[in-house]
């Protein structure tokens, strides 16, 4: 078999060695058989799918070790169909697919950022809906499955709703950092609701010490940190319902609902007495510097609520699981709201219909489709059937387990908002009522104002 793309190993997969053998035992990551993948997942789809002579073009954002190692995965789909499989990563992928598409060049698969531009492009005929039988897979086999359904269910060039997109690689974002030594030191634990997050983070302040560290500033999208708190809120304050008609404008920003998500938020982080550098602070510190102050000898804070990218800007040589460590934002002991997850993630729709386009959403079903990616890093899934054993990182295992544990899973809310809005007076909002200029009510006036301007 001719392989369009070359296979090379990452520096996630040390417990996959290459061994000699054979031109293809050299192109996967592990031979066939070997380590503790269900295997038997991949026979299976092996048997049933023969796609000899057939391609599949996969098109997504990913460059770099990314591409990396969306590729030794593909390339087990590619052994055990006989497909040649070819992926293209763009980082301007957003327009370019668009492009693609409009021209009838589309790639049979695209992996779409987020949910929004997948809706438009099948709002567009772009995209070919994936049927009943994989929507209720996903409810059935991934954790909130019926959450996964909704948000790639979306509705058609003739207005009907149907499944458009599966969601393959996610992030959670529920996260709140701290450095063990210090919680020991001071005799803290972590809090299992926000009912005790609330006490700690005063008892913190009786102590003399400052709870948390917050930062809003990210140059041009200054304030973005600030709507991952407010829809975290959202989830722990109201129902999903209520957070999916927010999104939709079809609960106002200023209904009563939404103005308490906020004031839930500014009850930690427009305290002076809360925040690292009071409210102020925290409305100006650069989120990539708003972590540091769980490092200090003596610490400046004890907690910094953020998502699971934050360990790239800790100081070098940080150990997580160690040097610090994380625990879900917790809901509500008294809402009644389950243990709700916000994060984001990658969902893949078919742009150019083939029969082999099909075959790979099929795939993507299987378990040893997500733990190849999970044996390497960067890789969260909400699939109950993977072997959580096969992370190549304790750090990513745990976090995985917050997602499995997910009653409700909802995507970003701002990244589903239109620009002007989720990226724009959002963002802008937030700045204003943390540094107190502004109360909530009236940057949530203000906000429902920007959207109701939009065309």
């Amino acid at each position: 078999m001719t392989r369009t793309f070359t296979m090379r190993m990452t520096a996630g997969v040390a417990a996959l060695a290459l061994t000699a053998g054979g031109a293809l035992a050299q192109d996967l990551m592990a031979p066939i058989g070997e380590g503790d993948f269900n295997w038997d997942s991949y026979n299976a789809f092996a048997e049933a799918h023969d796609l000899s002579g057939q391609s599949l073009t996969i098109a997504g954002p990913w460059l770099g070790p990314d591409q990396d190692m969306v590729e030794n995965m593909l390339a087990y789909f590619e052994e055990a169909t006989g497909a040649d499989v070819s992926y293209v990563g763009s980082d301007s992928f957003e327009q370019q697919i668009r492009i693609d598409a409009e021209a009838g060049s589309a790639p049979n698969v695209a992996v779409f950022p987020q949910p929004g531009l997948l809706a438009d492009m099948a709002e567009l005929g772009y995209v070919t809906p994936l049927g009943e039988e994989l929507a209720s897979w996903t409810a059935e086999n991934y954790a909130a499955g019926q959450s996964w359904v909704d948000l790639a269910t979306v509705p058609g060039p003739d207005g009907t709703e149907a499944l458009y997109g599966f969601f393959y690689k996610v992030d959670v974002k529920s996260l709140v950092w701290y450095v063990p030594e210090n919680f020991e030191d001071a005799g803290y634990e972590v809090p299992e609701s926000m009912e005790d997050l609330k006490a700690l983070t005063e008892q913190i302040v009786a102590d003399g010490e400052t709870p948390w560290c917050i930062g809003l500033g990210s140059g041009g999208a200054t304030g973005w940190p600030a709507t991952d708190w407010v829809e975290d809120m959202m989830l722990r304050t109201t129902s999903p319902e209520n957070y999916d008609a927010w999104v939709a404008n079809e609960l106002p920003f200023n209904s009563p609902e939404v103005v308490n998500a906020i004031e839930q938020y500014g009850w930690f982080a427009t305290n002076d007495d809360y925040v690292v550098g009071g409210k102020q602070g925290a409305a100006t510190t650069d989120f990539r510097d708003s972590p540091k102050g769980l490092f200090g000898a003596p610490p400046q804070c004890y907690m910094h609520r953020q998502a699971s990218f934050i360990p790239a800007f800790f100081p070098e040589g940080t150990e997580v699981g160690a040097d610090v460590d994380f625990f879900y934002f917790p809901a509500s002991a008294e809402a009644d709201l389950g243990t709700p997850v916000l994060g984001a993630g990658t969902v893949w729709g078919i742009t150019n219909d083939s029969d082999a386009a099909h075959v790979f959403m099929e795939w993507l079903t299987t378990p040893i489709a997500h733990e190849l990616w999970m044996a390497q890093k960067g890789f969260l899934t909400p699939h109950k059937g993977v072997n959580t054993a096969l992370f190549s990182d304790p750090t990513l295992g745990k976090m995985n387990d917050i997602l499995l544990d997910a009653t409700t899973f909802r995507f970003d809310g701002s990244d589903l908002m239109p620009g002007a809005v989720g990226a724009g007076s959002f963002w802008t909002g937030m700045v204003d009522y943390t540094s107190g200029a502004k109360a909530a009510q009236e940057v949530a006036d203000e906000i429902q104002s920007s959207w109701d301007a939009v065309k």
